[in-house]
């Protein structure tokens, strides 16, 4: 059975893409670039003999006479700089305009009716904000009124924070599953709705990862569709099945670390999971002919680039470097490999949201002909790549 497995390090850019303006970014942003200057360098071998420091110079990361893998740098198609854009045009679809995003918060109409629907009693925020810092300021008026936290980013989402000893996770995210229909119906063109659960621990509210949930917009005819509909296994793991709003999976399982994540590819390559476990119910093919493996590692982004934490995003990369040996280690010759990023999110630069950057491309399987691809345009290329090894 062949197989493709695609790791998406979530955020990783590399270096601004020329309308980077048009999205509120600066031309100097290069989210690894940065990370790895902050860091004095870098220790990941494994991506360095792939060929990552070979398609343009960070620090610690050296060029390679002989690497393993083909790399390149991908040009995004779409207008955006938001996983979903990212995550279905590497699936091959392509939005055919931007997401609508609300930098003076969402219309009084939205509110009142997402209020309405859920009875809820009302909203707090209702602005952008960065995740951490609207928890912090308004939990106490959440803990004294029991209104639910709603804001927005740069990015098209409209996420809804709650503490869950205080309001139930089912409450949250039935509120979340309201507004994901009133969005639909109402065509506000938003691309995701984001449960974001937290916790008071140690006398300080701190999201919980494992239980955050994105109820995404659904995406038209990708490569998982294709894969799902000829008799293929399309395993998502972290946040894929809510990228996709389910939309091409046959199974799925959640993750709550970058670690979890990358072990949990490392049993789906051992033929480990308990498959009927994380089978959705419509999947009944009890012989693949295929196997898609798309594993979404969230860290990088949601607690080291949205925080402008570069310390932290550099020991992110160097933890998935590790586990590229296992993985490599696991692989036959029916394997492909594929190594990329959705966006960027540089934690070196003033602002806390995405970033427009180009992203790194490296493709691995045993004989590859090693090579440099240059600069592909579309992210769609991984589409692209994994239909040619497996279809």
């Amino acid at each position: 059975m062949k197989r493709a497995i695609v790791i998406v390090i979530d955020s990783m850019g590399i270096g601004a893409m020329p309308d980077c303006r048009d999205f509120k970014d600066v031309p100097e942003c290069n989210t690894l670039k940065h990370v790895c200057e902050f860091n004095n360098g870098l220790n990941v071998p494994n991506l360095e003999k792939m060929g990552l420091g070979n398609i343009q110079d960070f620090q610690g990361i050296s060029r390679v006479d002989k690497p393993i893998a083909q790399y390149g740098t991908m040009k995004e198609n779409a207008k955006g700089k938001d996983t979903t854009t990212g995550h279905w045009e590497i699936a091959g679809y392509t939005i055919p305009a931007p997401f609508a995003t609300f930098p003076n918060g969402f219309p009084q109409e939205l509110v009142d009716e997402f209020v309405a629907k859920t009875n809820c009693g009302g909203i707090l925020a209702n602005r952008p904000a960065s995740g951490t810092a609207i928890i912090e300021e308004l939990n106490d008026e959440h803990h004294k009124t029991g209104f639910p936290i709603v804001y927005t980013s740069a990015d098209s989402v409209f996420q809804i924070a709650v503490d869950t000893d205080f309001i139930p996770l089912e409450t949250l995210y039935a509120w979340c599953d309201t507004a994901r229909k009133i969005l639909d119906e109402g065509n506000w063109n938003v691309s995701r709705v984001i449960a974001r659960p937290y916790k008071i621990i140690d006398g300080k509210p701190s999201r919980i990862s494992k239980d955050r949930r994105d109820y995404s917009m659904i995406p038209k005819n990708t490569i998982l569709d294709e894969i799902k509909s000829k008799g293929g296994q399309v395993i998502g793991i972290g946040k894929i099945e809510d990228i996709f709003a389910k939309a091409g999976i046959t199974h799925a399982i959640h993750t709550g670390s970058n670690k979890e994540g990358l072990e949990l590819t490392l049993k789906a390559m051992h033929k480990e999971l308990d498959l009927k476990k994380i089978a959705y119910a419509d999947y009944t093919s009890e012989n693949p002919f295929a196997s898609f493996i798309f594993t979404n590692l969230v860290d990088t982004d949601m607690l080291y680039g949205h925080r402008n934490d570069a310390k932290g995003y550099g020991k992110a990369i160097e933890e998935i470097d590790t586990y590229l040996t296992p993985i490599m280690d696991a692989m036959s010759d029916e394997d492909l490999l594929i190594i990329t990023a959705d966006h960027g999110c540089d934690p070196c630069v003033e602002g806390t949201d995405h970033t427009r950057e180009y992203v790194p491309l490296l493709v691995y399987h045993k004989g590859i002909e090693a090579k440099a691809l240059g600069t592909l345009v579309g992210f769609d290329n991984v589409a692209r790549i994994v239909k040619e090894w497996l279809l």
